[in-house]
């Protein structure tokens, strides 16, 4: 199966390689279109390397034996030092203020397209590629005095099971001009068919699902390593207490499973749901039902904006949003604040909108950019 549509003549690439199929099918197309291939797995965890639920070294044997097949050098490359001070560290921080962050966006700007663009950069390297469901299309726009400068634009991936445009949203133009996105006009089903036809030993390999540095291990319990209980009441709006948290930190809004107050009976009858945190009296406020009035907002403000094109987008009428990646899009109207925030007013009332989540502006397939969620409404 050749997909050599543009010869390269031999520039220089280095692709990061997971372990995975996505990375190692981007890897070979790279090669068939007459780059030079040279392969990087990042270990990003050190902690606890021989925990049931930590594969690096399962990962670095499926890289390495997918390098070996593809016929392409591979090396391994530790970002733990730069992962703990730049990822894991804010992590901390903002599960310690009750809010609920999502470490894969900062994971994405700090290390797989900052530390490894600069490592794979000493490589001689002319560009880096991942094996995201995304695109980049360039464009083209004018300067002054009719100068014309070179735009990137982020967009969707065309498979929309797949699509990671959401935790892509804080890539800078410099990035994404040195970035390629291989799998971005294919679809799984199509990156499977590859891995199988060119014999790629993981080309039934499952695909990750656990936050980049946990993995599939109990999120609760791994959480409890590094932040202190700080145990409170579980309130209804009316302030009757009807059970017990160990500490904010380790819920989120909308969540509905390890309360601990299943069987306990209100009015609905219906399942209770996370709907606040009230850290000055260090209260979970719950709510019973998946429609309850509380878990809806119709706008939010968002903090720490990044938007790709280096400016604020126009509110042409045209621009969606989401509030969490597996969402669909949201109409909504854009407007810019000081202090590098903004607020997002919804069409219809979003659900379990939360405090340290991402806020992603899209018009059309285009990504914008977005923010972090500081506060609904």
């Amino acid at each position: 199966m050749s997909m050599r549509a543009n010869d390269r003549s031999g520039e220089r690439v280095v692709v990061g390689i997971s372990g995975g199929v996505d990375s190692s099918v981007a890897a070979w197309l790279l090669k068939q279109q007459g780059y030079e291939v040279v392969g990087l797995f990042m270990k990003n965890w050190e902690d606890d390397d021989d925990d049931e639920h930590c594969s690096t070294r399962e990962d670095w044997i499926a890289a390495a034996s997918a390098a070996d097949v593809l016929g392409i050098d591979i090396e391994a490359v530790n970002f733990a030092a730069e992962y703990r001070e730049r990822v894991f560290a804010e992590f901390l921080r903002e599960y310690s203020a009750g809010r609920t962050p999502n470490p894969d966006v900062l994971c994405n700007a700090e290390i797989k397209f900052k530390a490894f663009l600069d490592h794979a950069m000493a490589l001689g390297a002319g560009r880096i590629a991942t094996g995201h469901y995304a695109r980049v299309r360039a464009a083209v726009r004018s300067g002054e005095h009719g100068r014309e400068h070179p735009r990137f634009e982020l967009l969707r991936g065309v498979d929309p099971a797949k699509d990671q445009s959401y935790f892509l949203h804080r890539l800078t133009q410099a990035q994404l001009a040195r970035t390629i996105f291989p799998l971005g006009e294919l679809h799984k089903r199509q990156v499977r068919e590859i891995a199988r036809s060119i014999g790629l030993p993981n080309a039934q390999r499952k695909d990750s699902t656990g936050i980049c540095f946990i993995g599939e291990r109990p999120f609760r319990e791994f959480l409890g390593r590094y932040l202190p209980t700080h145990p409170g009441p579980i309130v209804t709006p009316e302030g009757r207490t009807i059970g017990r948290h160990d500490g904010l930190a380790f819920h989120t809004i909308g969540q509905r499973k390890g309360l601990g107050i299943g069987g306990t009976r209100g009015g609905s009858g219906e399942p209770w749901f996370v709907a606040r945190k009230d850290p000055v009296r260090n209260e979970l406020v719950v709510v019973q039902g998946h429609d309850h009035p509380m878990l809806r907002s119709s706008r939010l403000q968002a903090i720490d904006a990044h938007w790709i094109a280096g400016v604020p987008p126009d509110d042409d009428g045209c621009l969606a949003a989401r509030t969490r990646y597996r969402q669909a899009d949201a109409g909504c109207a854009l407007s810019v604040l000081p202090d590098s925030s903004f607020e997002l007013r919804f069409a219809e009332p979003q659900w379990a909108v939360t405090p340290g989540q991402s806020a992603v502006v899209y018009r059309g397939d285009a990504c914008l950019g977005g923010g972090v969620i500081e506060r609904a409404g």
